[in-house]
């Protein structure tokens, strides 16, 4: 969520704003950073797909506005190649880094088929954009097939014939949830959007195809289990239930008894007898063993439960409040969808503090519970269909253009990728000191903190504002104090937090990031605690 409305893309054949090269200005910084940090063959790979993908997101910017794109894209934005076809190469160079420094040889190779992952669904997305700009590209097919020449040779010679075989699946099943999804949901993502959230769901689905094949007693973490079973299966249900209702109308009780019987089915005959044959234990008797294990989990599960009490009354508040007002399109302001922040916020310091696999487990049920409601509102599914429906129309914003409302999710999955993403076993072995110490809470500083300070004093005090954008100063500067403050208060109530003197590459961290929310037009709810997860863990 940001603090102002997106500038709108300029019409065919304008010339690129500042907002865009100043974007992808800040991405470089990110990538050479990286690079710099790591230096290797596969740090050399990232740099030369960052190149291409700055080329190739014109030819998509140019598509969009033409409206030549395959797919109907949300138009509030450009295309957000650049920052999106970075995001999983990095993240994995960062993770082999970590990994081999903690001595896991496993993990060490898991980062580098992260990486090598992440360059073939960039590389596909920027074959897909060349292909169908006319008249063809001749300058750019040829940065781009000089960069993905370097980037395949690197990786022919560096992953083993069954790694291979793991990229291509992952590029199938990529190919496939594209034409599919960006059907079935038009308006719903920017290209870049869609690079990063279907390659990620690509890569889990992939990784529960290949555990489940190899399964064997005491392999892998029941927690990783839970979240892969839990993310893939909420979205083969979506599938399902769109194609099915194709042809028939969701909206009667019919087929909202149906909805929910199908649903019961999915969830005891496939989802929990997927996890029962993966963790090798009862689900819901571990799931109920663990959520209650200690006296801690109980108090904190107590205490969220008050806080999503507080949050479901700030939207009744809202819709009150929309209801008494004379004008019908009231719309909630900027400081009331931000409550939404600090909630998050007093949510997960705690859980990152006091236990974080419970934060873990509990995240990734929040999140099947938002997937769950949102099919509900989108497919009108009685009782409580058209009741969500006029609940969350009051918080919709200009991303929310497409049949889907996501940004409450995005919000969820920003906070908990630092919880998901970072291998445990890689943060054993003190690997994680210094500003590493800090990745847990790379979403609360991100978006919690920062994304939420920026929009309201930028909103309300901002008067000088960042070239070509409606982004202001001095939104900028107190989101960078307000993160360094939270770092201050983070140190002070974590004691398993050392930051070992690397100061100045944490203020560097945020203020990068910091700048990127300032120009990006992508959803930095998603896209921000990536970014600082990254450079913390470099």
């Amino acid at each position: 969520m940001t603090r102002e409305c997106a500038s709108p893309a300029p019409g065919p054949g304008a010339p690129l704003s500042g907002s865009v090269l100043a974007e992808a200005a800040v991405v470089f910084v990110v990538v050479l950073s990286i690079h710099a940090a790591v230096w290797d063959r596969y740090s050399w790979c990232a740099v030369a797909l960052a190149v291409q993908a700055f080329y190739v997101q014109y030819k998509w910017d140019r598509l969009l506005q033409q409206g030549s794109a395959v797919f109907q894209f949300r138009m509030s934005a450009n295309s957000g190649l650049l920052p999106a076809s970075v995001v999983m190469p990095l993240l994995g160079l960062v993770m082999k880094e970590r990994c081999q420094a903690a001595g896991n040889p496993y993990f060490e190779r898991f980062g580098i088929v992260v990486a090598a992952t992440g360059m073939a669904v960039a590389l596909f997305s920027s074959v897909l954009a060349l292909g169908i700009t006319r008249p063809v590209p001749t300058n750019t097919c040829v940065i781009s097939g000089l960069a993905g020449g370097v980037i395949i040779y690197i990786m022919k010679h560096s992953l083993s014939v069954g790694e291979v075989i793991e990229v291509l699946e992952v590029l199938l099943i990529f190919v496939y949830l594209n034409m599919i999804l960006l059907y079935l949901l038009p308006r719903c993502f920017t290209p870049g959007e869609a690079l990063l959230v279907l390659g990620g769901i690509s890569f889990m689905l992939n990784q529960l195809i290949k555990r489940s094949l190899t399964v064997v007693e005491s392999q892998g973490d029941p927690l990783d289990f839970f979240l892969l079973v839990v993310v893939v299966g909420m979205v083969l249900m979506g599938i399902f239930f769109s194609t099915l209702f194709v042809f028939m109308d969701s909206g009667t009780w019919a087929s909202s008894i149906f909805f929910h019987l199908m649903t019961c089915v999915l969830g005891l005959g496939v989802v929990l007898p997927w996890l029962h044959r993966l963790i090798r234990r009862n689900p819901l008797l571990w799931l109920f063993q663990f959520l209650f294990q200690t006296e801690t989990r109980v108090y904190l599960l107590a205490y969220w439960s008050l806080l999503a009490t507080l949050a479901c009354l700030v939207v009744l508040y809202q819709n009150a409040k929309r209801s008494s007002s004379e004008s019908k399109k009231h719309q909630a302001p900027t400081i009331a969808r931000k409550y939404f922040h600090f909630i998050v916020v007093a949510t997960y310091t705690p859980g990152i503090i006091l236990d974080r696999p419970l934060l873990y487990v509990a995240a990734t049920v929040c999140l099947a519970v938002f997937i769950f409601l949102e099919y509900v509102r989108y497919f009108r599914i009685k009782p409580l269909g058209h009741t969500l429906r006029s609940l969350l129309s009051l918080f919709l914003d200009e991303r929310d253009s497409g049949p889907l409302i996501l940004t409450h999710i995005y919000l969820l999955l920003g906070m908990s990728l630092p919880i998901w993403l970072v291998p445990r076993p890689c943060t054993q072995k003190g690997s994680l000191g210094g500003a590493r110490a800090l990745v847990p809470y790379a979403g609360v500083l991100a978006v919690g903190v920062g994304d939420t300070v920026a929009s309201i004093f930028g909103s309300t005090m901002g008067e000088i504002r960042w070239p070509g954008t409606k982004k202001t100063f001095e939104g900028t500067m107190t989101s960078i104090f307000a993160q360094i403050i939270s770092v201050a208060l983070i140190l002070i109530f974590d004691s398993g937090v050392d930051l070992n003197y690397s100061y100045a590459w944490i203020l560097g961290c945020i203020s990068t990031v910091s700048l990127l929310e300032a120009y990006t037009t992508q959803i930095d709810n998603l896209l921000l605690p990536l970014y600082l997860l990254i450079l913390l863990m470099a």
